[in-house]
């Protein structure tokens, strides 16, 4: 079976990871409200402004909803904001997440628009460097030990893995390089 992704579509790009998707010939569909994770085989999250998305889910009732695919075994991939929102604590400020994934993270780490900027990075999922998008991007500070480190810069993790869960700092959706979903789509094949 094929099979279908969601995609969070209530802020930010989402649209860049629906291209990637269908560069890659996968069906997708926008998320938007509970009943759109029905036949979703795996959950994008992606970049955007976190505390807007909370804002978005909670109204949507889509926090709880996405708390359930989680725990009934869903894949999930979070760029940005996205992987923001799955971590197990956030602080600088605090706020509530998803704690899917077991890594610390701080959310304003570069405020400014200034601070973001394009990288060539090795990673665990290819031989070839890649091409890392940072806009404003948070910073993982620690992670947990059943939490796998696919890429780092500048000594801080930046692609992680634990489990079902991916989540990248920053922005592979903005890039013609689909290593980053590919990978994701194996993870959901892996059920």
């Amino acid at each position: 079976m094929t099979p279908k992704i969601g995609i969070l579509a209530i802020q930010g790009d989402y649209e860049a990871h629906s291209r990637t998707l269908d560069r890659l010939g996968v069906a997708h569909s926008y998320v938007r409200r509970p009943n759109d994770l029905d036949g979703v085989s795996g959950l994008i999250l992606p970049g955007g402004e976190s505390t807007t998305h909370l804002k978005v889910m909670r109204e949507e009732c889509l926090w709880d909803a996405v708390k359930k695919f989680g725990a009934d075994g869903g894949t999930f991939f979070g760029t940005c904001a996205g992987a923001i929102l799955l971590a197990r604590e956030v602080h600088h400020p605090t706020q509530p997440s998803l704690g899917l994934l077991d890594v610390s993270i701080l959310r304003n780490a570069y405020g400014r628009q200034l601070a973001s900027e394009v990288r060539m990075g090795r990673t665990k999922l290819s031989d070839e460097p890649l091409e890392m998008v940072f806009i404003r991007a948070p910073i993982i500070e620690s992670t947990g030990p059943g939490v796998e480190l696919l890429a780092q810069d500048d000594g801080h993790p930046v692609l992680v893995q634990q489990g079902r869960v991916l989540a990248a700092t920053f922005h592979p959706e903005l890039t013609t390089d689909t290593t980053v979903h590919e990978h994701f789509l194996k993870l959901i094949g892996q059920s």
